[in-house]
């Protein structure tokens, strides 16, 4: 008698349901992991653009949103649209240098202007991008995140001096020990033997040396009550958003490695919580990270990506259900409608940022280091790849005129270190990898100088079964070679 009955298929690590209670505590772990981050990008760049500290909570307050509604579509999934893994989702750091240049030359609207249109390009080439990943190995991936990190230093240095030139105050030995003492109080955090406070140390670290500002009169909270507690976003508050062809090839650049930063964490996750990620799903989580990048600029945000850290919390804690980071995600919308907390984030003294954000942008460029060190540089040309993209990448941010002469569209391009980078990484890594054609067969001086070398004149002595033990050369039937200092005559 044959059974009727079926077999299940086991359910997937990421479908588990944990219940409503580990999935708002968790989910609030991972909030509370990614905070610092994701708050930082609208405080960089609304002061970059000049807004007034009630602007600036305002694009807080929609990036926290922002960032909830593309966490909860990329857990929970549309057709098409989702990885359905546990990624948390928040403002990209990878378009702050390039946002601030084109804030600089059009304003906010310019910026909302350029990650529309690029992400909707982005949107396009999502199906052919899931299956090119392999043109953007970690050997680009690592040389834009280095970059990255090196590109917002000066913004850590801006912050620490006061934040505005024009201030009385800019580059005071006061604001600068107040950075350092938050600087102190990362660090101390960080050493700390309880694992979730070491995890918390900027947010913790930002909370203390406000406190400190505030008892020595350097902090101003006198704004915050003014304005509703709780309010939807506002659609285009900021104005409509223009649009340029420079702006937006320059912010497709960074879109580009947006791309590429969560293609390398829909991997890493899916590795992380055992479940195979196909072009289909890579492709899905893609579609995704761009529809709610294209959508950010609505409310008053920015490009959306994967956040690296929370991929780590994952492998960490080892709760790999989906529905905690959405979770996470619903707790993040609840923040975004809160406008009295982002005026109180807006408040908090700029060298006290600049403290933080010196460990904060540093872990970053420490990311694309590591990334990098696991690269091979054995007899290819990877060495020279990393250090001429780098260098390119940092000309703009050492010489901020050097593109002043060229074209408007050209300087927008160029004058970001992370696009000049990236475009220099692709070209090169396709140039000598991709495209193998003519190169050497030995590498260059530059790839080589790293390398053990030996002359063909030594090898051409060896005879066949001669063999080396223990420091010593021997003949085929064992009779040691003597060797003969590179000194002598």
């Amino acid at each position: 008698m044959v059974s009727n009955s079926y077999i299940e298929e086991p359910i997937r690590p990421e479908d588990e349901r944990l219940g409503l209670a580990a999935n708002v505590v968790y989910g609030l772990q991972h909030i509370l992991t990614m905070y610092g981050g994701i708050i930082a990008v609208p405080l960089i760049i609304g002061q970059a653009a000049g807004l007034n500290a009630d602007d600036v909570g305002l694009l807080i307050t929609a990036s926290l949103f922002a960032g909830g509604v593309a966490t909860i579509l990329q857990t929970i999934g549309l057709p098409f649209f989702g990885c359905k893994l546990p990624l948390v989702q928040g403002v990209s750091f990878a378009s702050v240098a390039t946002m601030i240049t084109i804030s600089g030359n059009g304003g906010i609207q310019a910026v909302f202007g350029a990650v529309i249109a690029a992400s909707f390009l982005g949107l396009l080439i999502t199906p052919v991008f899931a299956k090119v990943t392999r043109y953007f190995p970690p050997l680009v991936a690592g040389i834009v995140i280095t970059t990255i990190g090196i590109t917002l230093m000066p913004v850590a240095g801006r912050w620490a001096m006061g934040g505005r030139p024009d201030a009385p105050d800019f580059g005071s030995p006061a604001n600068i020990m107040l950075a350092g003492v938050t600087l102190g109080i990362v660090l101390l955090l960080s050493k700390v033997g309880n694992a979730t406070i070491s995890r918390l140390s900027i947010l913790l670290a930002l909370v203390a040396g406000t406190l400190i500002a505030y008892v020595t009169g350097a902090a101003d909270f006198s704004r915050v009550a003014q304005g509703p507690i709780m309010a939807l976003p506002d659609i285009f508050h900021f104005g409509w958003p223009t649009f340029s062809i420079a702006a937006t090839i320059s912010m497709f650049i960074v879109i580009v490695v947006i791309l590429v930063e969560t293609s390398a964490d829909i991997f890493a996750v899916g590795e992380i919580v055992g479940s195979k990620v196909d072009s289909r799903r890579l492709g899905d989580g893609l579609r995704a990270d761009m529809l709610s990048s294209m959508l950010a600029p609505v409310v008053g945000s920015f490009s959306q990506s994967a956040f690296a850290q929370n991929v780590g919390l994952v492998a960490i804690t080892g709760v790999k259900s989906r529905f905690v980071v959405a979770t996470g995600g619903l707790i993040l919308v609840i923040l975004g409608l809160l406008p009295v907390l982002g005026r109180v984030v807006a408040a908090i003294p700029t060298p006290v940022l600049g403290g933080a954000g010196v460990v904060l942008f540093g872990t970053v460029a420490a990311s694309g280091i590591r990334t990098l060190s696991k690269v091979s540089y054995k007899n290819n040309m990877n060495l020279i790849i990393v250090g001429t993209s780098i260098g390119f990448g940092t000309i703009p941010i050492v010489l901020p005129t050097f593109y002043h002469q060229f074209p408007v569209w050209f300087e927008t391009i160029f004058h970001s270190g992370i696009s000049s980078s990236a475009l220099m990484a692709i070209v090169l890594n396709l140039l000598f990898n991709e495209w193998a054609a003519g190169n050497p067969d030995q590498p260059s001086v530059f790839g080589a100088a790293s390398e053990r070398m030996l002359r063909y004149a030594d090898i051409a002595e060896l005879r066949d079964g001669d063999y080396m033990l223990d420091g010593k050369i021997f003949d085929a039937e064992g009779k040691e070679v003597t060797l003969i200092p590179g000194d002598a005559h």
